[in-house]
């Protein structure tokens, strides 16, 4: 088990809709895989201005806690769709209140449960989002810019082998959702 799967400034990530959560963890234990963590508990506080800058450039800077795991995590994303850092911390409360001393504000707090699994090279994370529904991850972080079509073709790949189809394919992102469900909820 490695932290090298999440080394590199991009991020080819392909997430599924699951229709089955039990169906695609069976496909998973016929599969050589190792196990990062399972069923972690995973917090997220988006930060923004308060004019939303940074939504509208289509960026995020984001604290995540795992537990039982102990992993903090500063998490940065965009401008482009593939640009992703993410570096450890060991003090997220004092991450975040350094953030809004900067003038930031918490824009979003969400959790989900995860689980992270290595299938060679890539890293596969199975989520539960409340209200939202469960979610497959397949990503590889590289710091190589020219082989992400080649990566995605791969993950492409290794999700046939798991029965995912385009179809099931999900082009908005946790952050997206979890705004859509709080502004119906308005």
């Amino acid at each position: 088990m490695s932290h090298e799967h999440f080394k590199g400034k991009f991020e080819v990530e392909l997430k599924y809709r699951l229709e089955s959560k039990s169906a695609f963890l069976e496909t998973l234990s016929q599969l050589p895989h190792e196990v990062m963590v399972e069923d972690n508990t995973e917090t997220d506080w988006y930060f923004d201005t308060p004019d939303r800058k940074l939504h509208s450039e289509n960026k995020s800077i984001s604290i995540r806690t795992m537990e039982p795991s102990g992993i903090k995590l500063w998490i940065v994303k965009g401008p482009e769709k593939d640009k992703c850092e993410a570096t450890d911390i060991t003090d997220d409360k004092n991450a975040r209140s350094m953030l809004q001393t900067m003038g930031f504000e918490v824009s979003l707090k969400a959790m989900k449960t995860r689980s992270i699994y290595f299938l060679g090279k890539f890293h596969i994370t199975v989520d539960s989002l409340a209200g939202i529904g469960d979610f497959a991850e397949f990503a590889i972080m590289t710091d190589d810019e020219t082989k992400l079509s080649q990566y995605k073709s791969e993950l492409l790949g290794l999700a046939e082998k798991f029965g995912l189809t385009d179809s099931a394919l999900q082009t908005k992102s946790y952050k997206q959702m979890f705004d859509e469900l709080a502004n119906s909820k308005a």
